[in-house]
């Protein structure tokens, strides 16, 4: 006989499965930017990773929910225990996530091309780091999102570990936890509160609406200042 319960709890599963995947593509159908004001709008200013962080190929864009990895430097490991620390990473780390680290240090590339190659494995959205990143034309070829500050040929063998994954972390001056969500472009990359997400996306998709169509009043010919007064946003 069917237990009930459990198949209640695996259509839940199911249902909330596809409703990240659909935030997902709405998200993605946004830009950073318009969703930067809609959060201003909202009262939360501080939402915006600093500028050095960008695409390794520009133009290239990232949206998904947050998970996070944390680490630091120990020069007393040995290789064997700083490769096994980041394949646990690479193990440990769920599905479907945009990863973003905090290594707390600028000497090493925490992203290269075997890495990433697994992380595609898991469906991984796309991969910010306060950091480096290393491999950069094999992960270009790849098309693997990865949003760093700049890129270097040094490793994390016998210099780095993580210390704690999913718990929250700081950029700049943000605090980002897993479970918020992420947009990331060529303008920057902004963090959405988990708990706001859903409405943040839907107001976005109205004020690109609204965008559009005030976009259509100017090549049109409608002064800007009239353009303002009417649409309430320039």
């Amino acid at each position: 006989m069917n237990n009930p319960t459990r198949a209640n709890e695996k259509e839940y599963v199911l249902t909330e499965k596809a409703s990240i995947q659909q935030l997902d593509e709405r998200l993605m159908a946004c830009y950073a930017s318009a969703v930067h004001d809609v959060l201003r709008g909202l009262g939360i200013d501080n939402c915006v990773l600093p500028p050095e962080i960008m695409a390794l190929s520009p133009g290239q864009k990232l949206a998904g929910e947050i998970y996070t990895i944390s680490g630091h430097i120990d020069r007393t490991l040995s290789r064997h225990d700083s490769l096994l620390a980041w394949t646990q990473v690479l193990s440990k780390v769920p599905g479907g996530k945009v990863l973003v680290c905090q290594p707390n240090t600028k000497e090493i590339a925490l992203m290269g091309e075997l890495s990433a190659r697994a992380l595609m494995v898991k469906d991984t959205k796309g991969y910010v780091v306060d950091g480096r990143c290393r491999d950069v034309d094999f992960i270009l070829d790849l098309d693997f999102p990865v949003f760093c500050d700049l890129n270097t040929p040094a490793d994390i063998v016998e210099r780095w570990t993580y210390d704690r994954l999913g718990d929250p972390i700081s950029i700049g001056t943000v605090t980002i936890c897993s479970g918020d969500w992420l947009i990331a472009d060529r303008d920057g990359v902004v963090v959405i509160p988990g708990d706001i997400a859903e409405q943040v996306v839907g107001e976005t998709e109205t004020v690109m609406s609204t965008e559009s169509e005030m976009r259509d009043c100017i090549l049109a010919g409608m002064d800007p200042e009239q353009a303002y007064l009417k649409y309430g946003k320039f």
